[in-house]
């Protein structure tokens, strides 16, 4: 039926609502939902204003105070900072394992100077006196290798006698002198010096080296070394002064009553971290830091001996001015050791470099010790420590000499027995550091598997160059040959390549990037393609020698 007056449908019971389906047995009627929800949300409010008024002092400490929190939901993070805590721990045993090595690196080097070099420069004299006996058998008078140690003996020589000129005691007075915050200022300057004459020194030293052997077609050529030989004797003998303004401000240190001018060149030390720390720093870079600071290591600790020993002389070789001056030289040694250790440690951890890192340094520094005794090595040991760390032991040679001859005097029969028996002394701890060290650079290069960098065979030609050249490039680079029967020795002396041979350039692995034979400029033109893809990193036996005795200042 219709509705008259709305027109709406309407049920069949008359009512236009829609029908509620009637509840079931034992479920609520929709009435009884309706005030159960009621219920629950009165219910819901009254708890919750509760809640808003129970806020006070004494639940919110017991809410801090029982509150948990679960570190495995970020496991790598805390890894990684156990990791960093495990790295810094380690630091002090790797970087002393390390110096240690590099020290008595430096030791062999600088003991070289005063024992095999003499014995060396002596068989080349008699060579050259007794060579018309034997006939010219070859356009050389001398090896490449005696040439250059006799310009070593002869700049010692003049160096020494040029240094007598110097007087000691005026330089001591006159440092004394002065005040304290301008010593302070002296010895920063010195440290800085010191560097850049070790940087161009050595270039200086091979320039010198390289132009008095080189194969020349006329006689005239052989002009060009008296200006790179004064040139060199020059710099041997600045910087030998150099070093003995620092030896004297140090000892003038020592000698101060109240010890001000001793805490503040300490102080200096602790000024490098804050310069070193918070810069990025690489393994190279690292690397590089590694060898600038055994070379200040050892330096400070021959300056401290030369320091002991004029101030032993001036108290009349007194045994009991030796234990005046222990402490203070336990104390440089200590806060030179305590800055390294810091400096590196907190380095590594801001860069995320491994303690593992200095077991490659270590091994790298053995590969240069090891790949000098080959049988055509490219350079002398004492000057592969000098590029590799910056350590030039000539001038600190001829201050030492200078010291010790002014303040030992000799005299009589028995004093020059005592002279020949510490020379022979010299002479076996020569012997017994270099075959320790020999010993100890082969199980360090085998334990980081470089052994086929040393014993490598040449590699086959590339696609654009000739086998020839291919071959004749890694011989230059690797400066390393093999007997007929594929073993290297470390005793031979190296071969003389005749003249016709095509001429190459004996370079290292890391010198390689920096000097290239004229023959393939054009070969390396095409490759520069190549050369742009080439990654970045490098290995850390191609490192730029020359850059890394600059030790740069950043």
């Amino acid at each position: 039926q219709q509705d008259s007056g709305r027109g709406e449908p309407k049920t069949l019971w008359g009512s236009s609502e829609p029908r509620q389906p009637a509840a079931g047995p034992g479920q609520p009627s929709p009435q009884q939902r309706t005030e159960t929800l009621g219920f629950y949300e009165s219910d819901r409010g009254r708890k919750k204003k509760r809640s808003l008024s129970d806020l006070s002092l004494l639940r919110f400490i017991s809410a801090e105070l029982t509150r948990g929190y679960f570190l495995e939901h970020n496991e790598a993070k805390y890894t990684e900072r156990r990791e960093r805590v495990y790295t810094c721990m380690r630091i002090p045993k790797e970087l002393e394992k390390l110096m240690f090595f590099g020290i008595f690196l430096c030791l062999d080097a600088f003991l070289y100077v005063f024992t095999l070099l003499p014995l060396r420069v002596f068989l080349a004299m008699f060579r050259f006196i007794t060579l018309p006996c034997y006939g010219l058998r070859d356009r050389r008078l001398l090896q490449p290798a005696q040439v250059c140690d006799i310009l070593k003996g002869v700049i010692l020589v003049i160096c020494y006698f040029m240094m007598h000129y110097v007087d000691y005691s005026m330089m001591y007075h006159l440092i004394r002198g002065q005040s304290v915050i301008k010593l302070y200022i002296i010895y920063n300057m010195l440290e800085v010096a010191d560097r850049l004459f070790s940087s161009f020194g050595q270039d200086i030293l091979d320039a010198l080296y390289w132009t008095a052997t080189e194969p020349k077609e006329r006689k005239r050529a052989h002009i060009g070394v008296i200006p790179h030989f004064f040139m060199a004797v020059l710099y041997v003998f600045l910087h030998a002064i150099l070093i003995m303004v620092q030896a004297t401000t140090l000892n003038v240190a020592f000698n101060s009553h109240n010890k001000s001018l001793l805490t503040i060149m300490m102080s200096n030390n602790f000024v490098e971290i804050k310069g070193s720390v918070f810069k990025k720093f690489e393994k190279n870079n690292l690397f590089q830091m590694s060898n600038s600071d055994i070379k200040e290591r050892f330096t400070n600790y021959v300056l401290l001996l030369i320091v002991c020993l004029r101030n032993m002389e001036q108290f009349s070789w007194n045994p009991d001015h030796l234990w005046v001056l222990f402490p203070d030289v336990c104390m440089v040694v200590a806060s030179e050791i305590a800055v390294d250790i810091v400096k590196h440690a907190f380095i590594t951890k801001f860069n995320d470099i491994t303690a593992d890192v200095y077991s490659e340094y270590r091994a790298s520094l053995a590969f240069d010790l090891v790949g000098s005794r080959q049988k055509n090595a490219y350079t002398d040991y004492s000057d592969s420590v000098s590029r590799r760390m910056g350590f030039i032991p000539l001038p600190l040679a001829v201050l030492l000499i200078r010291v010790v001859t002014s303040s030992i005097k000799v005299q009589g029969v028995l004093a020059y027995v005592c002279v020949v028996l510490f020379y022979c002394g010299l002479i076996s701890l020569k012997v017994l550091n270099s075959i320790v060290l020999l010993g100890k650079s082969c199980q360090y290069v085998k334990e980081a598997k470089m052994e086929e960098k040393l014993f490598n065979p040449f590699p086959t030609a590339t696609p654009g160059k000739p086998a020839g050249k291919q071959q004749s490039m890694f011989k230059s680079t690797q400066g390393i040959s093999t007997d007929e029967n594929g073993s290297t020795s470390v005793t031979n002396q190296p071969v003389y390549q005749k003249e016709n041979a095509p001429s190459l350039l004996v370079t290292s692995n890391s010198d390689q990037f920096l000097t290239t034979p004229d023959g393939e400029e054009k070969d390396i033109s095409q490759d520069s393609s190549e050369l742009k893809h080439r990654s970045s990193k490098k290995d850390l036996l191609e490192i730029d020698r020359f850059t890394i005795c600059g030790n740069r200042i950043d």
